[in-house]
Parts: structure tokens; sequence; C-alpha cells
């Protein structure tokens, strides 16, 4: 395993997006937790998780849940792994609605502190996506308190512009943005954000970097991706997640994973490694 820094804490250069293991479609506890463990067999120490990760407000913290009680079944050492979590989405229904509420945000800090650490800090808490009707200090004022109470230990943002990055850091220390980028969603490369992100030193976490369950099966039609998965006697999963570690020094994938062998792919992608005129020929023809 390949490893950065975020903050004092060592993360694993891909890590774990627990979300699949809680929605809609997810498998039960038992093989979810499977799922967990093999990641922390092979050396995965970022897990990713949010308060809205279930299948609806009746539901809340299922996945937190879920990773907490995984880590106090796993058998190995779990001292070094980060748990990644948010706040800031509601589930009505299933639906996703933004909810920057200081009120209800310091709420369901407390509620994730008290599901995932008990005594220790939040390792990395994130606020999931502005909401208009607050303003970023007045939704991150929870969080900059959290961390003063010994809550949480880092805080991070997403969803988030370069400008709204700037105001956050104002409010409290930020070390990592989450923004969607992906073959499909390449706006973090043109907004700013990713060049921010590597001059200022903060990790930028892709989320749904194989481009979410409705085009992850389309990968295969990305004609440069499939040459190169060819070549290389990878999977496209891999050239992909080796394209975005690539592109940036910042860049830690979180790519979902709801089955044994779906983390057992992307964790092989750490020792796949692009090289320049690769990665230009994935980019010239995602471009077209």
């Amino acid at each position: 395993m390949k490893y950065k820094q975020l903050g004092s804490n060592k993360i694993s250069a891909i890590g774990l997006g627990a979300m699949p293991l809680s929605i809609s479609g997810r498998p039960s506890e038992t093989d979810a937790i499977a799922v967990i463990h093999k990641a922390l067999d092979l050396g995965v120490t970022l897990i990713d998780t949010s308060d809205a990760y279930c299948q609806d407000e009746s539901d809340k913290h299922h996945n937190e849940s879920l990773i907490a009680k995984a880590l106090q079944q796993y058998s190995g050492d779990t001292s070094s792994v980060t748990v990644a979590t948010k706040g800031g989405l509601l589930r009505p229904e299933g639906r996703w609605t933004q909810d920057g509420n200081p009120d209800r945000l310091r709420k369901t800090i407390r509620e994730s502190h008290a599901i995932l650490k008990g005594s220790q800090p939040i390792d990395l808490w994130q606020y999931h996506a502005p909401d208009t009707n607050y303003t970023i200090e007045e939704a991150l004022t929870p969080a900059k308190e959290a961390v003063e109470q010994g809550l949480i230990r880092y805080v991070g943002v997403s969803n988030f512009s370069v400008e709204q990055i700037e105001q956050a850091r104002k409010v409290v220390d930020i070390v990592s943005v989450q923004n969607q980028y992906n073959p499909w969603h390449r706006q973090p490369e043109f907004d700013g954000v990713l060049d921010y992100c590597e001059q200022e030193g903060l990790i930028f976490f892709p989320w749904s970097p194989l481009g979410g369950s409705s085009r992850v099966s389309r990968l295969q039609d990305i004609q440069v991706i499939a040459e190169l998965a060819k070549d290389r006697e990878v999977s496209v999963y891999q050239i992909v997640l080796a394209w975005l570690r690539a592109k940036y020094d910042c860049i830690v994938p979180i790519p979902g994973a709801s089955h044994i062998s779906s983390i057992e792919d992307s964790v092989k992608a750490i020792d796949l490694k692009l090289d320049n005129q690769e990665v230009k020929r994935i980019d010239e023809q995602l471009s077209k």
C-alpha cells in the first residue's frame, strides 16, 4: 500500500467509499462487514462515510454504525484507520436535500461522534454540500466548535468551489475537499479546485471516481481506456483509478464497493502507473 498525509494522519492512497453498503440495494450486514474487513486486510486505512449514507431519515447514520461495528469486530489493528464522515444532507423519503442548519449540524456531529469514536475525536468531518439558506460561516461554525471541544480532529468540505473553500478556511482549518471527478465529470480540472488543492496542500477526494452506478458499466465503451486495460491486462476500473492518481498528487480516490471483488480490484490500481503519454491519450479522448 502507498500512503498520503492528511494532517498528521497517514491514509492509504486509495480509500473505501462505503456508501454502497448502506443505500438502496445494499448487501446484507454480514456481507457489508466482510467488504470492510477485506479492505482493511488489503491495507486500506481510509474509509469514507456520511450520516446520510442510508435509505431515508429513519435509517440515518446507518453507514457510520456499520463501519463502527466492522472496526469493533476486526481481528487486526485498527489504530491507523481514518474514518472520514460528513454532515449536511437529509434523506427525506430517500431523496437527497441540503441542510446547513447550524443546530441540526451540531446535533448530527454529536451523533456521529457517539457512533464512530465515543471518547476520541472524529478523524475527519466534512460539510457535505453548501446550503444557500445559510452562509458558509454559519454552517461551519458548529464544526469549528466541535474541533475546540475535541469532537472532531480535522475538517473538510465537499462540493465546494475555490471561492467557497477560501471562505471556509476563514472559519476553520480545512484539510480536504471532496468533489465529483471522473471521466465524465472533469470540472475540478477546469474550475481551479484541483490546482488550488495541489498548491495549498489539501487532499482531494474524487467522489464517484468510476462514474457512479449509472455510468461505471460504460467505462468499457471508452476506447482508449479499454485498449489500455487490455494492453496492461488489468480492469478498466484500475485504469481509471490510475489515471486519477496520475493527474494530481493531491488526489486520493475513494471508489465504492459492495462486493469483496470490487475492493480487491480497486486496490490493485495502487501499483499501476500510467506514463505521461498514456494519461495524455485518455485526456484527449475524453475531451472529444
